[in-house]
């Protein structure tokens, strides 16, 4: 998946953001229940590019899995994406 040219478009493309923006684009796919090949790329490399900086993603993840049911936030002080209930 990660050579693929639409997962490096978003790599880039994410690569390049603050945090806040990438908090953006996760609430913007929290909820959605539709599934494209253009979804897992996009969640694929906005996951990574969380990865790449360090941030905890423990809270949202169940079972090995990003979870994306619930909106969230970005706490600092514990370097953590936070779910909202």
């Amino acid at each position: 998946m990660v050579n693929h040219i639409y997962y490096i478009r978003f790599a880039l493309q994410f690569a390049d953001m603050q945090i806040g923006q990438l908090v953006s684009e996760f609430n913007r796919q929290a909820g959605l229940n539709a599934w494209t090949s253009m979804r897992a790329y996009h969640n694929r490399a906005l996951i990574d590019e969380f990865k790449n900086r360090g941030i905890d993603l423990s809270p949202i993840t169940h079972d090995g899995n990003i979870n994306f049911k619930h909106k969230v936030f970005y706490d600092l002080s514990t370097n953590k994406l936070i779910p909202l209930s």
